[in-house]
């Protein structure tokens, strides 16, 4: 017991002399702040190393959803003029159905140069006057093609297979490649020399899987 208390008063007499000495407490002290830039240090290293690895990783983009193409599937062909116009609108020639009656096939017949020739859509007036040509669906603009004598022409192809023509057109607002939106002006309305009787008029067409259709069967407000 004597030794073990003699070891222990040894022991703190020499940890007292210790800490009397000008060096002890400084020695202290800088062990205490290497460990702590050590524990920096370290800290340091690991949180680079996992940003370079997360930069290093491709980043994924989301892809925007498809707007145009999803409200285009819900969407119905609308007509291609302003609502309010509708009351205004006339139907100059039908779109030729061999099952139609005869005094709507005898309108779908189309003469130029004593040559007659069918129909493959309307054409639609509006008082004789240019009107504002709007997109029937949403869609992406596949061709613009100018053409004075036949009138020039866009057409634009929709997400459920449909293509709609607009014939007779001027001060074309879009081109090949654009994405558009249903009711969104594209044109306006103008004659040509193939067919001066309609006047100032726009011919259009609705193709479904390729084949030309009646547009009347489709068109709604």
């Amino acid at each position: 017991m004597r030794e073990d208390q003699n070891k222990q008063n040894n022991t703190s007499q020499k940890l007292k002399k210790w800490q009397q000495q000008p060096w002890f407490w400084p020695a202290i002290y800088g062990g205490i702040a290497a460990v702590l830039i050590g524990l920096i240090v370290t800290y340091s290293v690991i949180t680079s190393e996992d940003k370079s690895e997360t930069a290093n990783e491709p980043v994924v983009q989301e892809e925007e959803s498809p707007i145009i193409e999803t409200n285009a599937q819900t969407e119905t062909l609308k007509y291609p003029f302003a609502e309010n116009q509708l009351e205004n609108a006339k139907v100059l020639q039908d779109f030729y159905d061999i099952n139609a009656d005869a005094q709507t096939r005898e309108n779908a017949l189309l003469v130029f140069d004593q040559t007659f020739t069918t129909s493959s859509g309307i054409s639609i007036s509006i008082n004789n006057e240019p009107f504002e040509v709007l997109a029937a669906m949403s869609g992406e603009v596949k061709q613009v093609k100018l053409d004075a004598f036949t009138g020039n022409k866009i057409v634009i192809a929709h997400p459920n297979g449909m293509e709609t023509h607009y014939s007779s057109v001027t001060d074309i607002l879009v081109k090949e490649g654009d994405k558009v939106e249903q009711g969104q002006p594209i044109a306006t309305s103008t004659e040509n020399d193939w067919n001066p009787t309609a006047g100032i008029h726009l011919h259009f067409e609705v193709l479904e899987d390729g084949k030309h259709v009646n547009p009347r069967n489709y068109l709604s407000f």
